[in-house]
Order: structure tokens, then C-alpha cells, then sequence
């Protein structure tokens, strides 16, 4: 799901579409898998958001309305054996110092870094491709991963249940996340980050960007919750079953178990709870759902839909005469604020989405993602 840019999408990532990434993850493993290939940027918010897939679904005010090209103009010829880029490590462990970096985890973490010219093809040259919704969900939400979801939930039930107490998000959008993120922690990237994040960084074309997650991934190192071998990831640095970027890491990455280490690799607990503290911090509303499908009646006024659109209550969109799948309730009621949002675009389905919907869109800004997070949460959940 990488866009020709290269920027972080959400919060969390590097900008990817998550049609993008399916079409990639299809060919490579032949699982429908989803924004598993370049996580967790959170903390990168400022660079840029994606966009919607331009061949079927408009685009969001919200989004630019096309992808920001990045300039080849600072960009370097990576190889394994440039004789500068050991120059440049020097530069980088030297700022690494002065931020508190012990020698002994910069020595670790460097040893037989070299440049990734993989790292660098996969950054610049993104297949293009597109999905349409209704394709993204059958991919995305197959009956196998509500299945999956629903075992693992009741198998963590205690640990959920703890976390969701905690931090007030329900364990279903917790598992939600972890399923569409990863498959359940399946799916998590082999490259090495260190060496990952030095070549996109030495690279040049976006060298702050990278060389500041470069240094936050030596102080996760320093402070001890993963070692250099076991600290792998996405090509662009994401990391663990959360996806998380470093700086994200940094910023929201819990030790839910209590063992003085966040390790969102390899302990659930902490996977659950890191991924609930970021909704949690950024709004997330126990009082009620993310939304859902709804029907809308005839002649209905259009130009009222999208985020940028009319928020109303629920009761005075069930006034207007918008239902739930086939003349249901709506899936929330009463005077909750929501927008009604069309995910696949003019002539797609209808999704009443309130702001925890949204609080979904801040981790990755794709309203396909946020409407199959929220789905295979409810389906997760029986609902």
C-alpha cells in the first residue's frame, strides 16, 4: 500500500493504499492481507494523508487530491559497498550520543549494517494498482478472519478484557485492528529495521523523516525492549503486530503485561494494549460504536454525505428516513453525533460513521481500512 511519495499516510505509516498493498500481498503470499507491509507510523501525522483509490471512489477534502511527488533531486545510488555510507553512520551515532544512545547498543545495532538496495526499489517504484471496495472488504474480512478473530478473542479473553478496562476501547476493534493490520500477527515484515530505516534515511529524498525514526528505533534498542536481531519489520521501518513506526512506538507503545519491556513483537498483551492506548489518546468514545450500514431513502440529499459533510444525531438522521440494512435501526441511536460516509464512492454503500470512525481514520486514513476495521469488529463481536 505504498504511494509514490513515500510519506506517512496516517499517524503511524508510510503512506500506502491499502488497495496497493492487497494487489502486492495477494501475488506475494496469496492471502488477502492488508497494511501489513509498512505500519505504524503514528507520530508522522504532519507529513502527509493517503488518498483514496482514485479509480473508484472520490477523493476526501481531508486528503490531497493527488499523490505529492517526491524529488529525485537529493536522492543517492545505494549499494551494499558505498564507501559513505559508514561516514554517514558515524553522523548519525554521533547525534545518537548525544541524545543518550549507549555505545554498546550503537555498536550492536550497526554491526554489518550495509545499505538495502531492495529497500530503496520498493520505496520508489509501488505497483499501481486499484480494488474496489467491494472487493477490498471480500478480501479484507473473509469469513476466515472473523473466524480466527473470534477464537483469539475468546482465547485472550482475560488479557482483553483488562486492556479494554483500561483504556475503554473494545477488545472486538482491538483484534480488528490486529487482524487487518497483520492477520493476527501472521504477516509482520522480515526486513531488519535499523538497516531499513538507515538506507531510506541515507538515501536523501525524505532523510529527516527517516533519520528521525532511525533514532527513535536506537532508543526503543537502549531502553531495552527488543534486541537489534529481533527488531524486524516492514521494509519502511513498521514494526510488530501493531505496525507501529518508531516514533509511534515511542509516542503510545504500552508493556501491558507489567514486564518493564514493550514488546509489541512478540507479547499479545502488549500488542493489545499499545494499539489501545493510541485510540484511547486520540478520542476514542467507550459511549458508543464506530457506526455502520445503513440505508439511505429515496431522494435522499446527497451533498449532505462525507466527512466534510452534515454531522447530525443518529435520531435526527433516523428522522430524515435513513435506516439500518434492510429497515433496521440504525446502528447507533439517540443523540450520538455521526456523518454518513460512502466508502466506494457515489454509487457505493452507505455507512453512518460517528467520530470513533474517525479516531479509526487517524490510524490509517483510509476509509476502506476504517470501514473493514469496524466491520470485522462487529462481525468479530456477532453483531
Amino acid at each position: 500500500m505504498i504511494r509514490d511519495t513515500g510519506l506517512p499516510t496516517t499517524d503511524h505509516r508510510p503512506a500506502i493504499r491499502p488497495e496497493r498493498r492487497v494487489a502486492r500481498l495477494m501475488a506475494a503470499t496469496g492471502l488477502a492481507m492488508v497494511l501489513a507491509a509498512c505500519g505504524g507510523g503514528r507520530g508522522a501525522e504532519e507529513a502527509v494523508a493517503s488518498v483514496q483509490p482514485q479509480a473508484v471512489a472520490p477523493q476526501l477534502p481531508a486528503q490531497p487530491a493527488a499523490p505529492v511527488p517526491v524529488s529525485l533531486a537529493h536522492a543517492r545510488t545505494v549499494s551494499p559497498a558505498d564507501p559513505a555510507f559508514d561516514a554517514w553512520v558515524q553522523g548519525v551515532k554521533k547525534e545518537a550520543r548525544a541524545q543518550g544512545i549507549s555505545e554498546g547498543i550503537l555498536d550492536a545495532a550497526f554491526r554489518d549494517v550495509t545499505p538495502i538496495p531492495r529497500v530503496v526499489e520498493l520505496d520508489r517504484s509501488q505497483p499501481e494498482s486499484t480494488i474496489t471496495f467491494e472487493q477490498y472488504m471480500t478480501r479484507v474480512v473473509p469469513q476466515r478472519r472473523i473466524d480466527q478473530g473470534r477464537r483469539l478473542r475468546a482465547e485472550f479473553q482475560a488479557d482483553l478484557a483488562d486492556v479494554e478496562a483500561r483504556f475503554g476501547v473494545p477488545s472486538e476493534v482491538v483484534v480488528a485492528l490486529w487482524g487487518v493490520e497483520t492477520d493476527y500477527g501472521r504477516v509482520t515484515g522480515t526486513y531488519p529495521v535499523i538497516a531499513s530505516l538507515a538506507t531510506l534515511a541515507y538515501e536523501g529524498r525524505r532523510a529527516k523523516f527517516f533519520r528521525g525514526e532511525l533514532l527513535h528505533a536506537l532508543k526503543i534498542l537502549d531502553e531495552g525492549h527488543i534486541s537489534p536481531a529481533e527488531m524486524r519489520g516492514s521494509w519502511a521501518g513498521a514494526m510488530g503486530q501493531s505496525q507501529f513506526m518508531p516514533s509511534s512506538f515511542v509516542s503510545y507503545a504500552v508493556d501491558g503485561d507489567g514486564d518493564g519491556r514493550k514488546d509489541i513483537w512478540n507479547t499479545r498483551k502488549d500488542v493489545f494494549a499499545s494499539a489501545a492506548n493510541y485510540l484511547s489518546r486520540r478520542g476514542w468514545n467507550p459511549d458508543f460504536g464506530w457506526g455502520g450500514p445503513v440505508e439511505l431513502p429515496k431522494g435522499f440529499d446527497r451533498s449532505r454525505i462525507g466527512l466534510d459533510g452534515e454531522s447530525r444525531t443518529a435520531a435526527a438522521w433516523a428522522a430524515a428516513g435513513v435506516t439500518g440494512k434492510d429497515g433496521a435501526a440504525l446502528p447507533v441511536t439517540g443523540n450520538v453525533p455521526a456523518k454518513i460516509v460512502l466508502p466506494g464512492g457515489r454509487n457505493g454503500p452507505a455507512y453512518l460513521a460517528t467520530e470513533n470512525y474517525e479516531v479509526i481514520l487517524r490510524w490509517n486514513r483510509s476509509q476502506y481500512f476504517a470501514t473493514a476495521v469496524g466491520t470485522l469488529a462487529d462481525r468479530i463481536a456477532g453483531r
